[in-house]
């Protein structure tokens, strides 16, 4: 080959050359590179955003009625009446059970006949006693008799009422466990009665937080048979004393319940409000990039000649949680931006552009989707 000729075909593989890199710098996404170096990386960031949170402890806790009872009677009997079936709302003093109380009955009246035949002589030796006819020992006698057999009376009355049962107070009644004719023995459960409105939460508080509970403190109680939902209440009181094995305090908290929905022995799941609101700077969680020395976030900056945006890693001590966001305590500033999503693709000083088109929503308090 003549040397003009390799010299034509080296200035046409040179033209080439220079026409690939301008077309692909000229189709190179906005914020990449212009010459060499590495591609832009795409990647999805918002802004860190002050926002003002109320600090919160999430505690375990246990409901209870405010009044609750397993019913039964102090004395045993063959089951004559039942006035109530299982789940009943009964209000309080209703009649629920009977048991065969004749014999007592009978005494009853008995005893009152007796008392009332021990007053007629008491008036008739009282007239007796104005014309001498009687002592006074006689109607001091007949007085003390008068006595006695009232009091028997009242001790069978109370007897008697031994034999009915009736509702202590207000409530729902539970499943029954006794049947018509049934023999009971004295103690025998019949029936749980709970009053469910309002409804009590008892839970432990860490004794380094004795000093900022109070009485009428905010509490929200969540259970797991609601998922989503939550019930508002306040503290009604605080124990008088630390346990002494836990160093825990007990407090409860009362909270209304009209429809029933809780139900005592529930578990349940109580926000308590600690302390005065505090303001942090947030960020998504995504946004975190979870290492062994340390939590760290991408930051996006302006390049030198402010076209384009780079990737800075960098170190961020972080604070509690709460719903899809999370609180820096310190290494990042308001108004930064941060990835969100595609760190993954990012090392220090890797050139980004941002799409946040697929991005995710945050919320504070995300609702669990049916």
């Amino acid at each position: 080959m003549s040397k003009p000729r390799v010299i034509l075909w080296l200035a046409l593989a040179a033209l080439a050359g220079g026409a690939f890199y301008v077309v692909k710098d000229r189709m190179a996404p906005v914020g990449a590179p212009a010459h060499g170096g590495a591609p832009a990386q795409t990647v999805a960031a918002q802004a860190a955003q002050m926002q003002t949170w109320q600090p919160t402890m999430e505690l375990v806790g246990e409901l209870r009625a405010s009044e609750g009872a397993d019913l039964s009677l102090q004395v045993s009997g063959i089951v004559e009446t039942l006035s109530f079936e299982s789940g009943d709302v009964v209000k309080a003093g209703a009649p629920l059970l009977q048991l065969v109380d004749d014999d007592q009955v009978a005494k009853l009246e008995s005893l009152k006949a007796t008392a009332e035949l021990n007053a007629i002589i008491l008036k008739r030796d009282n007239e007796q006693l104005k014309i001498k006819a009687v002592s006074q020992a006689t109607v001091d006698t007949d007085q003390a008799n008068l006595k006695n057999s009232q009091a028997l009376v009242a001790q069978q009355q109370a007897l008697v009422s031994y034999y009915g049962l009736k509702a202590p107070f207000a409530g729902r009644l539970g499943i029954r466990n006794v049947d018509l004719g049934q023999y009971l023995s004295a103690g025998t459960a019949i029936v749980t009665l709970q009053a469910l409105d309002p409804l009590f939460a008892d839970f432990f508080v860490p004794q380094k937080f004795f000093g900022k509970l109070k009485v009428s403190q905010p509490v929200k109680v969540t259970a797991d048979a609601y998922p989503g939902e939550s019930f508002p209440g306040t503290v009604s009181a605080i124990n008088a004393k630390v346990e002494s094995g836990s160093r825990n305090v007990k407090v409860r908290a009362v909270l209304k319940n009209p429809d029933g929905k809780l139900v005592p022995g529930m578990f349940a799941k109580v926000a308590l409000d600690i302390g005065a609101a505090e303001t942090f700077v947030t960020l998504p969680q995504t946004a975190i990039v979870a290492n062994p020395y340390g939590s760290t976030v991408f930051v996006l900056e302006k390049t030198a000649d402010g076209k384009g945006l780079v990737a800075r890693e960098t170190f961020v001590k972080l604070g509690q949680a709460r719903g899809d966001f999370i609180a820096v305590v310190s290494g990042l500033s308001e108004g930064e931006t941060v990835v969100v999503a595609g760190q993954i693709k990012l090392r220090n000083g890797t050139p980004a552009v941002i799409d946040n088109s697929h991005i995710p929503k945050v919320e504070l308090d995300p609702k669990m989707s049916n």
